[in-house]
């Protein structure tokens, strides 16, 4: 602490950052304050602190035995949620620093993403959301929100994180390919703050070049059949130019890293253009866009729809991860069938909550809170269960 103007290390933290920070970005006087007043940190932004109580969460350390698209550690090299969502983070923060935005805003919101994602991937969601038809659907999104408002209740006073209500609004709003923005705790017709609409694209990057990398070195598809993708002959040019003696293997890692690179530089530069052709100056003229400002440019944009075409064609679709993802709904529908029949199979906790959240809506939250292993170590429990005399 500075002993003439007795201002703290956040302060002049924050202080300096306003000079960095491009007139779009969020700052931490935007961040539209906690549900339940706090004191200010010594040393430790809103939106760091945000990010503290994110890693710290029970949900965050979840993600590790999550399903990304390969059965967490089921193999030793490839992604789980948790490696998923780490990799978001940084190639956000990557981006968020060329495009002068709040790093920590987006950090906080990156590693949040997916804190509501059910076990077994899009299939255990897809299934849970089926169960859930009549009394309010499950969508992951909503989920986190959820997960960040009301499940995690690590402090006495409080339910939830108590997050600021800037990263929340990243959560609600977070948009792909494969995921709708969900805002009924914020007005509708708005965009996400660029720094969440930064989280969104920095997501379809880290999928798209990860799953690609991770189903290659799986042999769930092969070099040969990447030939006639735009993207891919682009990046693989690349890594012939930059290690053209190399093993094929490490040509095939580096043409993959390649693409996410590609990809990034091209967000960055249409992101700055996009800017200007809005005529975004403020972080409320970013929510108030005709449309999204972070993007990949118009040349580019194709090419990277038509590598997740074929991603989902031969990847997330073949018959291997199809049966999978049979197998998975089976257990999740057991599994609610049976804590919707007999609740006492709950933990007491949960039990706690029926009267007031209603037994479908406990029982949604409390599968979608499950890791793989444990939702199927739980089902064979209850399975065995009933099979006795």
């Amino acid at each position: 602490m500075d002993p003439k103007t007795s201002t703290t290390p956040r302060e002049l933290y924050e202080e300096r950052q306003v000079e960095w920070l491009a007139p779009w970005a969020v700052r931490e006087a935007d961040s539209g304050g906690r549900r339940f007043p706090e004191p200010e940190h010594p040393y430790r932004t809103c939106f760091q602190r945000d990010r503290d109580r994110i890693v710290h969460s029970t949900a965050f350390r979840r993600l590790d035995f999550k399903t990304q698209v390969f059965v967490p550690h089921e193999h030793d090299h490839f992604r789980t949620r948790l490696t998923h969502t780490v990799e978001v983070a940084q190639i956000a923060r990557s981006l968020g620093r060329a495009l002068r935005l709040n790093e920590d805003l987006i950090e906080a919101a990156a590693l949040a993403h997916d804190l509501g994602h059910s076990p077994f991937g899009h299939g255990g969601e897809a299934a849970l959301d089926e169960l859930m038809a009549a009394h309010g659907g499950f969508e992951h999104n909503r989920q986190s929100l959820r997960v960040v408002d009301y499940l995690e209740r690590p402090y006495p006073r409080f339910t939830g994180l108590n997050l600021t209500r800037a990263v929340r609004e990243c959560i609600a709003r977070h948009q792909t390919r494969y995921d709708a923005p969900v805002c009924e705790d914020f007005p509708p017709g708005l965009q996400a703050a660029l720094e969440g609409q930064v989280v969104d694209l920095s997501d379809e990057i880290a999928y798209t070049s990860a799953d690609l990398e991770d189903a290659l070195a799986g042999e769930w598809i092969a070099v040969e059949q990447l030939g006639r993708l735009a993207l891919w002959r682009q990046a693989w040019s690349a890594a012939e130019a930059d290690c053209p003696d190399a093993r094929a293997i490490h040509k095939r890692i580096r043409a993959c890293k390649a693409v996410l690179a590609a990809m990034a530089d091209d967000a960055i530069a249409a992101t700055l253009a996009n800017v200007r052709q809005f005529g975004i100056d403020s972080p409320d003229a970013a929510r108030r866009a005709g449309g999204r400002a972070v993007t990949f440019s118009p040349a580019l944009a194709p090419d990277v729809t038509q590598m997740q075409d074929f991603l989902l064609r031969n990847v997330y679709q073949r018959p291997a991860a199809a049966r999978k993802e049979a197998e998975a709904r089976k257990v999740i529908r057991e599994l609610f069938e049976a804590y919707l029949g007999d609740p006492n199979l709950l933990p007491d906790r949960y039990q706690s909550r029926l009267a007031t959240d209603g037994r479908h809506r406990v029982v949604c939250d409390y599968i979608a809170g499950m890791t793989d292993r444990f939702c199927e170590d739980q089902h064979a429990k209850v399975q065995g269960a009933g099979r006795r005399p």
